[in-house]
């Protein structure tokens, strides 16, 4: 009877998911597509089951690794499809299929994500009818800035030497956020409102927001090199003008339109900035980026440029910071890799370091240790004067203490204060003038001479006794 019922399990599972998808694997499928809005099965693996990459690494060809390693995602894209959640794109200019959302899978993906649908953006459909060459760069740049890493609990039964390598890609440089910290294709109304922009406003590529990895908020721009200098400083701008837009908030105050949606610090390293901008330059166009980033530096110097300081670092109060890298080093290196360059400075660095301000952070650094110097310092020299005026007032004192009339000795504490309960002069203590001790010998003696006192009345107020003879006498009579 049992194996009836699981067979009929089994059999309406069948039914629903022909393709035998787990909802783990379409759970992946929602996340991701949710995010980049159109995906290859391999991009959907790579971020959302990443340990595959490794368990399939002995087959004879990458056809036969891609195949196996995305069997389980390829599998749910074809479920979803049937439930008309999930559709086919187009291909990539290599082949490879694309999926998209519908609607209804878009509306699931919110519920999977946790966001709004205002949020989710569209469906992202007739985006490979060309090929989509900029949203597979714009899919491979969140790649590159998330690196996931495989799950080494799920390869426990894999061999040493898959195991080796998924740890060793554990063990490298880490990304940044999960995808669930990434939005795409986002608007940035210069005018309208979130969900219907006016003009002159910008679509960022990418919206990181990871403050868990110290990346509060980060818009990326992705470049195939078709792009110009002048058209990429036209793009900041709107950057620009989209930050400094201020709409009132729910409280009736005026706020950033960008503080509306994204939280993030009221300062960015000790500075006023605006969020940092990352430009990712991926070279299959025309254009040469070594060329085209020293151009767009000079055409945006107004809008990135900060204010020396004494110390040797700058302020960027109200300016943009601007980034750069290319995205086959971003791939290579990931964030924690020396391979972005700040506009306005002559080094490449990582990316925590390119989006803030060390130098001003080093500063601000010293500024507090010599303040708390200065401050400890001071505190030290309050406590000396406290001592001084402690051990002033003690000598003071000591100078006025009595001295006892009797023997010369300085009154003791407890003396002391018993002498000066009503004054100096006018106490009730009946020898002021005298230590304790004295005034003790003076009690002692006081009462030896008064009870040789009293003896003496005593033997005088007693009559003469007679002899006895006298007093019988008396009675014989």
């Amino acid at each position: 009877m049992g194996d009836g019922k699981g067979a009929g399990l089994m059999a309406g599972k069948r039914e629903t998911n022909p393709a035998g998808s787990t909802n783990h694997f379409r759970g992946d499928v929602l996340r991701v597509l949710g995010v980049l809005k159109v995906a290859t099965a391999d991009q959907i693996q790579r971020i959302g089951a990443p340990h595959l990459s490794y368990r399939h690494a002995g087959k004879p060809t990458p056809s036969k690794q891609k195949q196996a390693r995305t069997a389980s995602h390829t599998g749910a894209l074809s479920d979803m499809r049937g439930h008309g959640l999930v559709e086919n794109g187009g291909s990539t200019e290599t082949g490879d299929r694309l999926r998209n959302l519908t609607p209804k899978g878009l509306q699931a993906a919110s519920y999977e994500l946790r966001r709004p649908m205002t949020e989710m953006g569209s469906t992202a459909r007739g985006a490979g009818s060309s090929g989509a060459s900029h949203p597979m760069a714009v899919n491979e740049t969140v790649i590159a800035l998330l690196r996931p890493k495989p799950n080494m609990a799920k390869l426990a039964k894999d061999s040493a030497e898959v195991r080796a390598a998924a740890q060793a890609a554990v063990d490298g440089p880490r990304g940044v956020g999960t995808i669930a910290s990434y939005w795409t294709e986002v608007s940035l109304p210069a005018t309208g409102t979130w969900n219907a922009p006016g003009k002159g406003g910008a679509q960022a590529d990418i919206v990181v927001t990871a403050p868990q990895d110290r990346v509060p908020l980060l818009f990326v721009e992705v470049d195939n090199c078709h792009e110009t200098a002048e058209e990429l400083a036209d793009k900041l701008e709107k950057y620009v003008r989209f930050f400094l837009r201020k709409v009132k908030d729910t409280d009736g105050r005026e706020r950033p339109m960008w503080r509306t949606r994204w939280p993030a610090p009221d300062t960015w390293s000790g500075d006023a900035t605006f969020p940092p901008v990352l430009l990712v330059f991926n070279r299959i166009g025309e254009r040469n980026p070594d060329r085209t980033v020293p151009r767009l530096m000079e055409l945006t110097r107004h809008v990135w440029q900060g204010q020396r300081q004494k110390g040797g670092h700058h302020h960027y109060d109200g300016r943009l910071p601007i980034i750069a890298t290319g995205l086959n080093q971003l791939r290579e290196h990931g964030p924690a890799g020396a391979v972005f360059l700040r506009f306005g400075r002559d080094h490449k660095q990582h990316l925590w370091e390119a989006i803030g301000n060390p130098r001003r952070e080093a500063a601000d650094a010293r500024a507090r240790e010599e303040i708390r110097i200065r401050q400890e310092e001071y505190q030290a020299q309050v406590r000396r004067a406290a001592q001084e005026q402690a051990a002033k007032k003690a000598a003071e004192r000591e100078a006025r203490r009595p001295v006892c009339t009797g023997c010369g000795a300085k009154f003791t504490d407890e003396r002391w204060r018993a002498v000066e309960r009503v004054g100096w002069g006018t106490t009730q203590e009946p020898r002021p003038t005298l230590c304790g001790d004295c005034d003790r010998q003076a009690d002692a003696d006081a009462q030896r001479a008064s009870s040789a006192h009293q003896h003496q009345e005593h033997d005088q107020a007693v009559p003469e006794q007679k002899a006895s003879g006298t007093w019988l006498s008396r009675f014989r009579r």
